[in-house]
């Protein structure tokens, strides 16, 4: 009986080290007390955004041709107005300087005309005088009238003539600035497509061509970024916003929401979203930026003072 007793003891021993031994590690939790804080909705975007300038102008010429003067070079600075490129045009100057001096010679034409058609009057006047006096045949008063309205005529078709001129002078000056590439606004070069010497052609209708010019303005930057179409109603324009950039980590930028597209883009199948733009609201900061950084916004929705919260991860 003894040893049966001790069997059974070294048996249960031996049960008790074993499942000892083999027992599942407790998990670890970790405890967190919940408290009253400031709680925040937000909405983010699912890919990443684009900080994009405000006015970009891809420039090309209305015209083809061959470059005769290319000012810029990528990187330049320029002012509005400034001349990017100009094409050879030296048959298009000489065109224009001789509607110029065309308009001189109808100008002279006119103060001819003018002068005599003035002189006839003057007779006509004296005619019509001494026609009343019985000193004039009825003959030489018809002759006078019909002389003064013919050098009248002359006069009025050399006015004429004289527009016409000027408007000729202004269907070569647009024929001119046709050639030329000016800044539309004060900006930065991005791009320049074209060496001097070479030729270049207006893109054809429905076929999209290298612009001959890409200017940015640097000056005015906001970031454009997809926003899930689900939560897209629960955004409105000026609702706060924070921008983070992989090109500054670490760091948000406030922000606030400047514009909300009115449609929904279907770029993946599976995934529709809305295009949301916010402004940079720290004054300076586009300074530090350059367009085309990868953004992402967050959308403050809205926000709770002493509310209780916990944390998201506990939240089954």
């Amino acid at each position: 009986m003894a040893r049966l007793f001790t069997v059974i003891a070294l048996l249960a021993v031996a049960a008790l080290s074993i499942w000892w031994f083999t027992r599942p590690e407790p998990v670890p939790v970790l405890v967190q007390a919940a408290e009253r804080g400031l709680v925040e909705a937000t909405v983010a975007n699912t890919r990443a955004g684009t900080v994009k300038a405000c006015r970009r102008a891809r420039l090309s010429l209305a015209v083809g041709g061959q470059i005769a003067r290319l000012e810029v070079k990528e990187g330049d600075k320029v002012e509005a107005g400034a001349l990017l490129l100009e094409l050879w045009n030296d048959d298009l100057k000489a065109q224009l300087e001789l509607a110029r001096k065309r308009r001189e010679v109808v100008r002279a034409r006119v103060e001819e005309a003018c002068a005599l058609a003035a002189v006839a009057h003057q007779d006509r006047l004296r005619i019509e005088r001494l026609f009343r006096e019985k000193a004039a045949a009825r003959e030489s008063l018809d002759k006078a009238i019909a002389q003064a309205r013919a050098k009248e005529a002359g006069c009025t078709a050399a006015k004429a003539e004289l527009e016409a001129a000027g408007l000729e002078i202004e269907a070569r000056r647009a024929a001119l600035e046709r050639t030329i590439l000016r800044a539309p606004f004060a900006g930065i070069v991005a791009e320049v497509n074209g060496e001097l010497a070479e030729f270049v052609t207006p893109s054809p209708i429905g076929v999209a061509t290298p612009p001959a010019v890409d200017l940015i303005d640097g000056c005015c930057l906001y970031v454009s970024a997809p926003v899930d179409e689900v939560d897209a109603p629960a955004i409105e324009v000026g609702m706060e916003a924070r921008i983070s950039l992989d090109a500054f980590p670490g760091r948000r930028f406030p922000g606030r929401v400047r514009r909300i597209a009115p449609y929904v883009r279907d770029v993946e199948r599976q995934s529709r979203t809305v295009d949301v733009e916010a402004d940079f609201l720290e004054p300076g900061v586009v300074d530090e930026l350059m367009p085309g950084y990868s953004a992402d916004i967050e959308i403050l929705i809205d926000r709770r003072e002493h509310s209780l919260r916990v944390p998201t991860e506990a939240v089954l």
